[in-house]
């Protein structure tokens, strides 16, 4: 027994450290990509990067729902989208504050609060049909061609290419080499992250925890750590759209795309948990909405903001703890959680959307108005 702990713990740190070479490889092609195709680095992140980086989340998701493990394969959606926005952009903003491009706000980040929505009213009696799957796909590749097609006409991603020639391949053989290097790091991503997986899960089930929980915390966290990498390793580099972009990408990828397929190929839809209604789904909706205020505020996200985050996953985590062994804390906490925190986080965020609105219209109206 001892001899199976350790070969899974250097499995653990195996998987990690290739999801860190796998990332540094991704947001290096990646962002050079961008500039020898002339596409925004805000849209590699939220379509090829994101693409990427969601595949772990496929690859478990999808297999778990062909298995008939609905549990594990909902739960590490729900709980990937939790940890992309709480943990993954939190730790990504205290390395440094993130710039958010104004077509994101605009355009991206309406759509992660709708598919989150989306998610909840069709899983809302219990099932996901596949005709729903199919719904899901079919809103993914109208948003991939829209997405394709509008990128180059706006005039703020219009104006970053005209721009950046500074540093772009020349040739075809430098151009193979780069999507060579994002090969590469993405087929780190997916087998470092299933290194990790394996031996997560197999120390969790020993420890003798339930499915929905183990895809929720460890299966979701693990299949995020490419997120994790590649939103941590393009914030350190200063590719910080690259950062921003990856994560809401890969909610949106997460719920059209894993969703879909995982509902197309199990054999009679996905069963959507009560527990994931009543909690966990809103939790998704409640942290895709704090992204607005956020986002909006100078178009930035702050170190403050950013530990915000993070300490608010961290509060989720122990919830789901307490609530898996009905800790006798967990009264306490609950109520301490919802009469404190949570007002405490609304308050902020309210604030702060209050005062981002006012810089945005009050102030300019005001210093025409006094002919500055």
């Amino acid at each position: 027994m001892v001899g199976v702990h350790l070969e899974k713990i250097v499995l653990l740190i195996a998987g990690l450290a290739l999801l860190l070479l796998g990332g540094e490889l991704l947001v290096r092609g990646a962002s050079r990509l961008a500039l020898a195709m002339r596409v925004p680095r805000v849209v590699i992140g939220l379509s090829l990067v994101a693409f990427g980086t969601s595949a772990p989340e496929m690859a478990v998701s999808v297999l778990s729902s062909y298995k008939g493990q609905a549990d594990i394969a909902v739960g590490n959606i729900v709980g990937s989208n939790i940890v992309n926005v709480l943990l993954i952009l939190g730790l990504s903003a205290v390395v440094v504050p993130l710039s958010v491009s104004k077509r994101l706000v605009r355009i991206e980040l309406p759509l992660m609060i709708a598919t989150a929505l989306l998610f909840f009213v069709i899983g809302y009696d219990g099932r996901l049909s596949r005709s729903d799957g199919l719904i899901l796909i079919g809103i993914l590749l109208i948003y991939i061609f829209w997405m394709a097609l509008t990128a180059r006409m706006d005039p703020v991603t219009a104006q970053e290419l005209s721009t950046r020639n500074n540093g772009a391949p020349r040739g075809a053989w430098e151009s193979t080499s780069l999507v060579g290097l994002v090969c590469a790091g993405l087929a780190g991503l997916v087998v470092g992250s299933n290194w990790l997986i394996e031996g997560a899960v197999t120390l969790a089930r020993i420890i003798g925890v339930s499915e929905l929980i183990i895809g929720l915390t460890i299966v979701a966290a693990g299949t995020s750590l490419p997120e994790l990498a590649t939103s941590v390793i393009a914030s350190a580099r200063g590719e910080r759209d690259i950062a921003v972009g990856n994560v809401v990408g890969s909610n949106i990828f997460n719920i059209l795309s894993v969703i879909g397929i995982s509902t197309v190929v199990s054999p009679n839809g996905l069963g959507v948990a009560p527990a994931v209604i009543r909690f966990d789904a809103p939790v998704m909706i409640a942290v895709s909405l704090a992204c607005f205020p956020i986002f909006f505020s100078d178009f930035q996200i702050k170190r403050w903001e950013g530990v915000l985050f993070v300490g608010y996953y961290i509060f989720y985590v122990v919830y789901l703890i307490l609530h898996a062994s009905q800790h006798d804390a967990l009264d306490e906490y609950t109520l301490v959680m919802r009469w404190f925190v949570l007002p405490f986080v609304a308050v902020t965020l309210a604030t702060t959307l209050m005062l981002a609105w006012r810089r945005q219209v009050w102030m300019p109206s005001r210093g025409i108005q006094s002919g500055r």
